[in-house]
């Protein structure tokens, strides 16, 4: 499909037959006297009554339990940067077609012009009442590190960056297969990551704290590798700076196991990509034109394994396979809070479910006569039926083991 094909085609979707993606719709009956005496006054004063006596039976005689708000300032635009709150709708809408779609789960897209860090945490913070669950989307960093801190320690239920935990299970995810796959083990890869930012940096934690070794991985950000040497580091990088002499990407590159990118396009080179160690997996993630493309990097090693953020390519690394059913999980729970062990569950499910066989439907669905756990698969497909079951269960037992 040409450019000029998809633009009208997406602007199509997106205005017709009614503008948006998303509508509110009633459950309850209101069609006759009576049900409208049920839904609004005088019969609503009852609900009121019990809430106002004891908070958590909202969760009993409101959606607050299903709903989840999708908050954004539209300083970080998918890929497209800081274009302001109501650019950043469409993608807000969209969240919320795929919270629906794939989990069940109720949204308000919430577009707010707040720029600082105490303005969006006083505005989430005001409006919490309503929701179950707070999303937070698209917001630059550093700030979106602090207003997620700051959040979680005023509010009672789980608020949740995507743009970091998100985009870090499924990272982690599909590094464990791949690393399998290759014969290496995640305690002993030497990793460099390129980009700092929400998405590098959480995504490195969650490996160190599924058992990465933080010496082994070198971080690389606009300026070069993170070092110690550097003193333009701020607060969120300076914990992963390394005592070394290397400086450029390049350097960093040379015998690692593991290449993560979350940055832009075109940055790795086939050179980079050939001086990596036997075996070596590449995850080009920059959307939508990864830092190599796989063409490229598959006529320099045939040894790799490699996965981007696209669709069109074998193993895309989608946050889809996890948000929905992380607060799916977090939901069902009455969870308060997203924590470090649910997001291990979480990667952990993903990458045991891709080890299985595939139903016959998600072979129907991408129309293809077989697909098994392989360099070409390392991560279950968004349409695989079982993910509803097995993430959101496996978030449960986690919230359980912690209380």
């Amino acid at each position: 499909m040409s450019k000029a094909d998809l633009k009208k085609k997406a602007l199509d979707y997106h205005r017709l037959p009614k503008p948006g993606k998303l509508s509110v719709e009633s459950m309850k009956p209101c069609a006759t006297q009576d049900e409208l005496s049920l839904a609004y006054s005088p019969g609503v004063a009852e609900p009121v009554r019990e809430i106002a006596k004891n908070p958590r039976l909202a969760y009993d005689y409101t959606n607050k339990g299903n709903l989840v708000a999708v908050v954004s300032n539209g300083t970080a635009i998918l890929g497209l940067g800081n274009l302001g709150p109501l650019a950043s709708k469409p993608v807000m809408e969209g969240k919320g077609v795929l919270f629906k779609r794939f989990a069940g789960i109720d949204v308000y897209d919430i577009e707010i012009n707040a720029k600082t860090v105490k303005d969006v945490v006083r505005v989430v913070e005001a409006m919490a009442p309503t929701f179950g669950g707070i999303n937070l989307e698209d917001i630059a960093a550093p700030e979106c590190f602090e207003i997620e801190a700051q959040l979680k320690k005023k509010l009672d239920i789980p608020v949740f960056h995507d743009d970091q935990h998100g985009t870090a299970v499924i990272i982690c995810a599909g590094l464990i297969n791949a690393l399998h796959i290759q014969g290496k083990q995640l305690a002993d890869a030497k990793i460099v990551c390129l980009g700092a930012g929400a998405a590098g940096l959480s995504s490195m934690s969650l490996l160190v704290a599924m058992g990465a070794k933080k010496s082994n991985i070198t971080l690389v950000d606009s300026k070069g590798v993170v070092s110690k040497a550097r003193t333009d580091l701020n607060k969120y990088k300076k914990p992963w700076a390394r005592a070394t002499g290397m400086k450029t990407l390049a350097e960093a590159m040379d015998g690692a196991d593991v290449f993560v990118g979350v940055s832009g396009p075109d940055l790795v080179s086939p050179a980079m990509v050939k001086s990596m160690a036997a075996k070596p997996v590449v995850f080009a993630l920059a959307n939508p034109d990864p830092e190599i493309t796989p063409e490229k990097a598959h006529k320099t090693r045939k040894d790799l394994i490699m996965a981007t953020g696209r669709s069109d390519y074998p193993n895309q690394v989608n946050n889809v396979l996890g948000f929905p059913y992380i607060f799916r999980g977090a939901l069902d729970a009455r969870a308060r809070a997203i924590t470090q062990d649910m997001l291990i569950a979480a990667a952990k499910a993903l990458a045991e479910l891709a080890r299985e066989k595939v139903p016959g439907s998600v072979l129907k669905a991408y129309k293809v006569k077989k697909m098994a756990f392989g360099p070409d698969y390392i991560l279950p497909k968004p349409f695989d039926p079982r993910l509803i079951e097995r993430i959101p269960a496996a978030i449960i037992k986690a919230v359980k083991r912690s209380t």
